[in-house]
């Protein structure tokens, strides 16, 4: 039940949200001198980086369902 969750979830839009929060963040940091803790930074770069996984992790599960790996001796 929760891999189908993160399955319908954990796809790229996810992790285009993410990284747009970082990108507009950083400008209004750096354009209007807002401060803002650097710790809301690393919050978002860790999220995206595990959406990434997620979304990798998928699709390697996906591909190997989907071709068997034959090893040679």
């Amino acid at each position: 039940m929760v891999f189908r969750f993160i399955e319908h979830i954990a796809r790229y839009e996810l992790f285009i949200v993410v990284g747009l929060a970082m990108t507009i963040g950083t400008a209004i940091k750096l354009f209007w001198n807002i401060d803002f803790s650097s710790d809301w930074f690393w919050l978002l770069a860790g999220i995206g980086l595990t959406v990434e996984g997620a979304i990798s992790w998928i699709k390697q599960r996906k591909f190997d369902k989907k071709y068997k790996i034959i090893e040679r001796e």
